[in-house]
């Protein structure tokens, strides 16, 4: 395993970790999907640099572009939330109370 792999695997494995045990506020929750995708992002554009084939050149745009979009709907998610619970905690909110 060359550094930058394991750079990149312990980046995608920080931020799952942090998504799974600190989820007590959904920016921080938020956060972590942005470090996932961001590695995943630079990975997937080194590789594509890597294997020096226009085929693969557009699918780190693709990914990007996807992270943009789950960024603005979880925003969006957390504007929401704070207007109607008062906060961004977790445990606010109930699923069966929609």
């Amino acid at each position: 395993m060359t550094p930058v792999h394991f750079a990149f695997s312990s980046a995608f494995m920080l931020g799952l970790t942090g998504l799974a045990f600190h989820r007590t506020h959904l920016l921080s929750a938020l956060l972590c999907l942005e470090g996932m995708m961001l590695s995943l992002f630079l990975a997937l554009s080194l590789w594509a640099l890597q294997l020096d084939s226009t085929s693969f050149s557009a699918s780190p745009m693709l990914l990007l572009a996807f992270s943009a979009c789950e960024a603005s709907a979880g925003l969006a998610l957390l504007v929401a939330t704070a207007r109607t619970h008062g906060s961004d905690h977790l445990q606010t909110l109930n699923l069966l109370q929609c």
